[in-house]
This record gives structure tokens, C-alpha cells and sequence, in this order.
């Protein structure tokens, strides 16, 4: 998936000059914490957060004074080393860059010139649909060879019993020769599937015991 699928297209957008006062309306009106900032070309040269208005706003006891300061541009506050997508990365490539840099938002730009906007929350929300977790489902987490062919055989099992697969999952083992697979199954009970596979000698992680299956 790419985050052209995911971005946020209509994008409120300002320009650096306007009053931090405006930002502020613009952020409680419309119930955003991210606005990119943009020159007349459409460019971006910064970004503004609701944490950026925290740190300059009066606080509630003295919100009668010092109000000068939300007078003052935008630009005396904005992030200027602004980090960019682009409409055809990937959705887990920004994941990473959410993560590492702690972002909390990423403004795309296509030749330029903002297109849109992608947030955090935009991208928890299309790891929990590409996992399917927001689906009924059963959890099977099963330890497997790291080697080829070993994910299609259990799928194999798995199709035996007419179970459907929602989301595949793969991560490392603590042993580089295994690879842990999680599996999201459309059904409430993959009991018989579950005991060919550890006759097959594959090591079920989770369900831990049968007493996790309902009829």
C-alpha cells in the first residue's frame, strides 16, 4: 500500500506570515494538531503542532496576558526541517520514519508542492486493517524453519480445513534458522488445524493450550 492510498488530500494549509493566533483556530475549528506551512508556490517550509501552541500559549491563569505573542507569525515557531513523503512511498517505509523520528505527522509533496498529509494516526490505522485485527479472527502464531517452501505448506493445512487467511505476519526468532509467523484466521475455532500442524512437527506459539478455542 502506498501513501497516496492513505493521505489526507484536502490539506489545511497556511502561510508563514499569518498570526499564531489563526493556527490556533484553524486547530480547534477543524480538530487537527498538524498544520503544514506553505510559501506562494505551494512549497513547504515548515510545520506547526498543537505542541508547538502549547509552548507558546498562555497558560489558563494568565490567558489574559502576554497575548501579544499570538500576534506574532507563524514563522517565529514553525519546524523548519521539515520531513517529506512522497504520494508513492510505502506505507510501512513512513511507519519506519514515524518511529525513528518521532514524528507526528508527514506532509507529501509531489514536485515541490504539498499534495497532502499523513498522520499518525492515519498510519496506526492502516497497520491495524493491513493486520486485521479490527476483524473478527483467531490469533495463530506458530514458529517455522527459515527456509523456502515452509509458509505454503502450512498454508496448506490451514486451507485443508477451509480456513481463510486475513494477514501473515514474519518476524525474527531468536534462533536465525526459525522465523516467527502470525497468522489472522477467519475462524473461532482452528482446533483440527492446530493439531496437524504440531503433528507436523511446527511449534504452536500461540494458542498455548486448547482451552483458548470455543465451539
Amino acid at each position: 500500500m502506498i501513501l497516496e492510498d492513505i493521505m489526507q488530500k484536502n490539506v489545511i494549509a497556511i502561510s508563514p506570515f499569518e498570526p499564531i493566533k489563526y493556527a490556533i483556530e484553524l486547530m480547534e475549528t477543524n480538530h487537527i494538531r498538524h498544520i503544514p506551512i506553505i510559501d506562494n508556490k505551494q512549497q513547504i517550509v515548515g510545520v506547526i503542532s498543537d505542541r508547538d501552541i502549547r509552548d507558546v500559549r498562555p497558560s489558563i491563569l494568565h490567558q489574559n496576558e502576554h497575548m501579544e505573542v499570538l500576534e506574532q507569525p507563524i514563522q517565529t515557531i514553525m519546524t523548519t526541517n521539515v520531513i517529506t513523503g512522497h504520494p508513492l512511498d510505502f506505507v510501512e517505509e513512513a511507519a519506519v520514519i514515524f518511529f525513528e523520528h518521532k514524528i507526528g505527522c508527514l506532509p507529501i509533496e509531489k514536485d515541490n508542492k504539498l499534495v497532502g498529509i499523513v498522520t499518525e494516526t492515519d498510519i496506526l490505522y492502516t497497520l491495524v486493517q493491513l493486520t486485521g485485527a479490527h476483524q473478527p479472527s483467531s490469533h495463530l502464531e506458530i514458529r517455522i524453519p527459515n527456509h523456502t517452501g515452509v509458509l505454503a505448506d502450512v498454508a496448506i493445512i490451514l486451507k485443508k480445513y477451509n480456513i481463510n487467511i486475513g494477514s501473515v505476519l514474519v518476524y525474527p526468532d531468536q534462533d536465525e534458522g526459525y522465523k516467527k509467523v502470525v497468522f489472522r484466521v477467519q475462524t473461532m475455532n482452528p482446533t483440527k488445524a492446530v493439531n496437524e500442524l504440531k503433528a507436523n512437527g511446527y511449534s504452536i506459539i500461540w494458542p498455548m493450550t486448547q482451552e483458548f478455542f470455543h465451539e
